[in-house]
């Protein structure tokens, strides 16, 4: 790792080009050629055995090659997470607001994976699930590679019990607790999911917690796992989660340097998890410290 972040990795296939730069600056050609020499200058290129490739390198067909992302400076977003529990094969993390889980687009450092990374100094820490960047609450990590695949299918064969909490506006309209049963896909707009026919593929118990005025507080018990499941269902039921900025109106995005509005966070937390430990067959049980004010 440097600074936390681990290299991306690359496969040379078969060809012609003399050195592995010609093969970087056509491979990647968003980047110029003086930058792919800057880094590689730098040690930020690297063979399959971790060995610094100079940019007069030969290029060596069949081969992987490792190198580090750049990105502009990043806006830090002003929030801890907390490390709730760690042992030889978990870490559990209680992620803040507007912190992404993995880097993705414009985030890299001001990622809860990096800052676990240079944290605990493991660089094989690998996310079990992931939750969206602007949802709070409750990320499991997996510490030990041979172990990895056992504690994520816990995710993919729905045997986690996952509780979360939103905000959102009081609708008497709405018959609750209710098992909520619905189809989701990808819609024409860019990130959003929206309701179709069909059969349902998204399952959530609601259950009212208590109400406020126009607002109420909500438990949210997911079966499934669907992309912005919880967000998009509240939306489809006249209860969409306070300060969401994709359900129902997806609002444009920020541009490059802007910070979001650190006052409005939105109203949805991952409050805790439970299952049975696979490599351990302990009862785990973890619950966020954060809660949210109706």
């Amino acid at each position: 790792m440097i600074d936390g972040v681990s290299p991306s990795a690359v496969a040379l296939p078969p060809g012609g080009w003399p050195t592995v730069l010609d093969f970087l600056v056509e491979r990647f050609p968003r980047f110029a050629r003086d930058d792919w020499r800057e880094r590689m200058l730098a040690g930020e290129v690297r063979d399959a055995a971790g060995a610094p490739l100079a940019p007069q390198a030969r290029y060596q067909p069949n081969s992987r090659l490792f190198y580090y992302r750049r990105l502009p400076p990043e806006l830090p977003v002003p929030f801890e997470e907390t490390v709730l529990f760690q042992d030889d094969w978990l870490v559990v993390a209680d992620k803040p607001h507007f912190l992404p889980v993995t880097p993705s687009g414009r985030y890299l450092q001001q990622t809860l994976l990096v800052r676990l990374k240079r944290k605990l100094g493991i660089d094989t820490l690998t996310p079990m699930h992931r939750i969206d960047r602007e949802t709070a609450g409750l990320v499991l990590f997996t510490i030990q590679p041979p172990t990895r695949n056992a504690y994520q299918t816990l995710f993919r064969q729905r045997d986690v019990a996952k509780y979360y909490e939103a905000i959102a506006p009081r609708n008497d309209k709405v018959n609750l607790p209710l098992v909520y049963r619905s189809r989701l896909q990808e819609s024409p707009a860019f990130m959003q999911m929206h309701e179709v026919a069909g059969e349902p593929n998204a399952e959530t118990d609601i259950a009212l917690l208590e109400t406020k005025g126009e607002l109420a507080r909500y438990a949210l018990r997911p079966a499934t796992g669907q992309k912005h499941q919880l967000r998009a269902q509240m939306a489809a039921l006249g209860m969409p989660i306070i300060n969401d900025l994709i359900y129902p109106v997806l609002q444009p995005d920020l541009p490059p340097g802007v910070a979001p509005d650190y006052g409005q966070p939105l109203q949805l937390l991952a409050k805790s998890v439970e299952f049975t430990d696979p490599v351990t067959g302990q009862k785990r049980y973890f619950e966020s410290r954060q809660c949210l004010k109706l």
